[in-house]
């Protein structure tokens, strides 16, 4: 079954203006939510549920870092119980955040957790289904009947919730679809949302509306689609718009972490979707907080208003409907740029200083002097712009230079270097490459004749900004007037990058570029304004978004969970060493999960697994494949890696 089965509704009003969602509010103890409030922050313990004061120590730590939900793990009935010795000692101490139990896989600790916490979170991929990868057909009667089964052991929670006042978050992942929805809905945002809707159904029937929704991948570009698609089938069902939990599933840590959650996380803010989000670091809890709390910062004061751009052009689609899968949007080839080659990544030198060939090292072009060879890395950059400084040697060989279009012209080998026009005097100028003209386009203030101009010209490719302070809708809305014309230039998103701490520096671009790349929107990018002692980090932060949003890779990638109280090793140590023997296999992704209960299903988008199956014991896989069960801790990572070689994915690294 597809989705285009129904008619879909828009999952924002507007593409160009910034508009917060409309949500009935959520009550969570003394805390409320939705699109009245402020975005919520919240994290998860990774202590033993069992050990009751680290527990609450660790909730401490978190409340004081800002959370205001602190979800612990409740895996059984065990630690369920002692939800109540812990939420007794945080009131004791004067802490009144509200707790949030965690459960997989056990409705009876559910229900016990739902008369003593605020709040319980239960995942519709495995509260009553197994996830056993058989291959079931179902006739209609027979999935009715496997409805009313989810029905009968639903209904106790929902009628428990309703009677203490709890609140509930029915939160679907990827990972742990159940085997009758992969069979029906396929393994795909449409099967999240109706893993979830099954059980919200079931709750309205019942008159319970105390609910939040989650969509979670390891995949930004599903997470994404499942939410928006979420949105919009709840419009379709005219259910309550509830309000909704943003997150990316073990996102991993550092750059990484931060870049690939706030491609997912950004994007749907952006589009004025999300309530509350939690960004899984593999770090500790106390450290997410701050990552949340500047993804939501940007957003603190347009709960309601509009901010952002309106562009009234008569072009740009007002709504937005749901996509079932990334499309990139065509665009013609010019030199090595457009839609048959992967984005591009331009390097801004234009603050000067570059002298000598060792200063592109950083931009992952390295000279030998001995040999006068170049060497470039998996992330050297594809073009510099140097402005009116031109640079004084030989670029490597693929590498092109970009000029100012009045100092490419007085250059004496300017067939191998690239002007940049400005859009205004484009049409006029009589400066012209045969092959490839950049031209640099503020999409705030799009000149009036510029899109006739580029329409037709097999030469320009378009290198598009914006000086908002929030330039998503000014440069979305620029692409979509190229789509609704049926222009196919290329076009490179360039960023201004004016925040002064590296967490901003790295969720901000991830978010203003990575949300345009998710929609298929984007041959290129920049990120300009900042010193040239900056050139390394911007380069790695460059690649790092085109990877998390799965438009170019250029380094392993992990999958890593931020821990909880089912973990059975220490994962950043972990997580370290498996990264210093694998970083350099271009293109693999390996999930490290802490525990055997849901670590499977939620490194779904993996290559290969590092699961903890038991004290010092870890079971090794292929995709969802196990190949090697128990495998003694000390010898688990030359385990892995025997398994990629004997797939021919090896590689030795070069020192």
């Amino acid at each position: 079954m597809s989705t285009t089965d129904v008619m879909l509704q828009p999952y924002c009003d507007s593409l160009t203006t910034y508009r917060r969602r409309e949500t009935i509010e959520v009550r969570i103890g003394d805390l409320r939510m939705g699109s009245m409030h402020p975005i919520r922050l919240q994290s998860m313990t990774t202590t033993n549920t069992m050990d009751t004061e680290a527990t609450i120590a660790q909730s401490i730590r978190m409340i004081e870092a800002g959370c205001e939900l602190v979800r612990i793990t409740a895996p059984s009935i065990r630690e369920a119980k002692n939800l109540e010795a812990i939420r007794t000692g945080l009131r004791e101490r004067g802490y009144t955040t509200p707790l949030v139990a965690d459960i997989h896989f056990t409705p009876n600790a559910a229900e016990i957790a739902a008369r003593v916490v605020e709040k319980v979170r239960i995942n519709p991929g495995n509260y009553v289904d197994k996830k056993n990868f058989a291959v079931i057909e179902y006739d209609d009667a027979s999935y009715a009947a496997e409805l009313d089964r989810i029905r009968n052991r639903f209904v106790p929670l929902v009628r428990i919730c309703k009677e203490y006042g709890t609140a509930m978050r029915i939160g679907t992942n990827h990972g742990s679809l159940s085997d009758r929805i992969v069979n029906r809905y396929g393994d795909s945002p449409a099967g999240m949302v109706e893993s979830a809707l099954e059980f919200l159904r079931i709750a309205d029937d019942e008159g319970y509306d105390n609910i939040v929704l989650s969509m979670k991948s390891s995949n930004p570009l599903v997470m994404v689609q499942a939410y928006r698609l979420l949105v919009s089938r709840l419009r379709t069902e005219g259910l309550h718009p509830y309000p909704l939990h943003l997150g990316v599933t073990e996102a991993g840590d550092g750059e990484d972490g931060r870049v690939k959650s706030a491609v997912g996380i950004g994007t749907l803010l952006e589009d004025g979707l999300g309530d509350t989000i939690r960004v899984s670091l593999t770090e500790e809890p106390e450290a997410e907080l701050p990552v949340a709390a500047a993804l939501a910062r940007r957003y603190e004061n347009a709960a309601h208003g509009n901010t952002g751009t309106v562009i009234v052009d008569g072009e740009t689609p007002t709504f937005a409907i749901p996509r079932e899968s990334y499309v990139r949007r065509p665009a013609r080839t010019v030199a090595n740029i457009g839609h048959d080659f992967v984005p591009r990544v331009i390097a801004d030198v234009s603050a000067g200083d570059i002298t000598t060939m060792e200063d592109l090292a950083p931009l992952g072009h390295i000279h030998d002097p001995v040999p006068d060879k170049w060497s470039m890395t998996d992330q050297g950059c594809d073009y510099i712009y140097s402005g009116s400084s031109p640079v004084p040697f030989m670029m490597p060989n693929g590498v092109r230079e970009i000029l100012d279009a009045d100092v490419w012209a007085m250059q004496n080998d300017t067939f191998y270097k690239v002007p940049l026009h400005r859009a205004a005097d484009y049409a006029s100028s009589g400066i012209r490459h045969s092959v490839i003209n950049m031209i640099r386009c503020d999409t705030d203030a799009v000149p009036e004749g510029f899109l006739d101009a580029i329409a037709t010209d097999p030469t320009a490719v378009v290198l598009a900004e914006s000086t908002s302070a929030r330039p998503m809708p000014a440069l979305r809305s620029f692409v979509q007037r190229l789509v609704a014309r049926n222009i196919t230039v290329p076009v490179v998103l360039r960023r201004q990058c004016v925040e002064t701490t590296d967490d901003e520096l790295q969720l901000y671009s991830a978010t203003d570029l990575g949300g345009l790349l998710v929609d298929g929107y984007g041959d290129g990018v920049m990120l300009s304004g900042r010193s040239n002692d900056d050139l390394g980090a911007c380069n790695r932060l460059a690649f790092g978004i085109l990877q998390a949003a799965r438009t170019r890779m250029t380094k392993t990638e992990y999958i890593s969970c931020p821990s909880c109280g089912r973990t059975l090793f220490d994962l950043q140590e972990t997580t370290q060493m498996i990264r210093e023997k694998t970083d350099h296999l271009k293109g693999i992704k390996i999930g490290i999960m802490g525990c055997i209960v849901n670590g499977p299903g939620e490194m779904a988008d993996a290559d290969y697994g590092y699961v903890g199956s038991g004290p010092d014991r870890i079971t090794l896989y292929r995709g969802q494949e196990i190949v090697r069960r128990n495998v003694p801790s000390a010898e688990a990572v030359a385990a892995l890696i025997d398994i990629i070689k004997s797939d021919d994915r090896w590689l030795e690294p070069m020192n």
